[in-house]
């Protein structure tokens, strides 16, 4: 690039700078945010490799290079830890990502927009529940003598202490968690079908075409990018699963299925103190979460070049 163009374009950036001041200005605090949310804590990942203590702080703690990773990948609990984290999050993923499509495409077909708001509350309702009190329902619900059991003994049905089994647990997980978010999560897709131009609805009725015509050629397409946004985020973050909700859940004879990795790192580091070992693990789990993006964010885009080649 020539000295001529670097000016050029040096002024191009200062006169959109100077046009549009207000809108950077309304970046700042985003920005801000993010740089103390988000950036300056990475300097604690430092701590994976030192052998921290806090009477010397975190540059003043000996260097431990990968011990502490090391450890955890030869521990006896790594492939339990491992595999329960993947089940839990891959089963949840497979079930859950459906239901907020099928609730906005359902949504969509209601004429009465009295009915649909009201439907929408109802929801939405279960998202801003609590995790404390999602899982007391749990425990009230699937108790020994709570409702669930004794409906099924009066139907003749022989059913397992759910709180305590630990064949239950993901069941009672995933449902559970499916039934607090999908409403929130079909909220993206409400909005994206209700900028749908009136006039293809219009089209496709002088063509004759069924409501499932209409989802299939009309809805669904429309809906596609956004589909394929939140299947890259979600596959990205399948390893962020929160411990609270599993630590909540956890019993001492379920916990060959509700320990993870979430789980393991809050026991581990806060309620141990052997911060530098729980931050290895942490910064493991989202290793395995930035390789995941990676790789369906390249696969995703090389499906595209291949349907627009074709």
């Amino acid at each position: 690039m020539t000295q001529a163009n670097q000016t050029i374009k040096k002024r191009s950036w200062v006169t959109q700078l100077k046009n549009q001041k207000y809108l950077f200005l309304l970046l700042i605090p985003a920005v801000l945010i993010t740089l103390i949310f988000k950036y300056f804590p990475m300097y604690g990942i430092l701590l994976a490799f030192k052998d921290y203590n806090p009477m010397q702080g975190i540059a003043g703690s000996p260097w431990a290079g990968l011990k502490h990773f090391r450890d955890f990948l030869s521990s006896p609990n790594f492939g339990t830890l491992l595999g329960n984290s993947l089940k839990l999050s891959i089963t949840g993923l497979i079930f859950g990502f459906f239901p907020p499509i099928i609730i906005a495409l359902m949504l969509n077909q209601v004429i009465s927009k009295k009915i649909k708001s009201t439907l929408q509350t109802i929801l939405y309702m279960p998202n801003f529940i609590s995790t404390v009190i999602i899982v007391g329902i749990i425990f009230l619900l699937f108790a020994s003598s709570g409702p669930i059991i004794s409906i099924l003994h009066t139907m003749g049905i022989e059913a397992p202490n759910f709180l305590t089994d630990p064949g239950s647990f993901r069941p009672l997980y995933i449902i559970s968690g499916i039934w607090q978010g999908m409403g929130w999560a079909s909220l993206l897709y409400t909005a994206v079908l209700s900028g749908i131009a009136p006039e293809l609805y219009e089209a496709a009725d002088i063509d004759g075409a069924s409501i499932l015509q209409k989802i299939f050629y009309i809805e669904l397409p429309t809906m596609k990018p956004l589909i394929t946004i939140n299947l890259i985020l979600s596959i990205g973050g399948i390893m962020n699963i929160g411990y609270e909700k599993a630590y909540l859940m956890q019993t001492s004879l379920n916990l060959p299925t509700s320990e993870i990795i979430d789980t393991y790192v809050y026991k581990v580091g806060l309620q141990a103190g052997d911060y530098s070992y729980s931050t290895a693990v942490g910064l493991f789990n989202t290793a395995v979460n930035l390789i995941l993006l990676v790789t369906t964010t390249i696969i995703v885009n090389r499906m595209n070049r291949r349907k627009a080649v074709a």
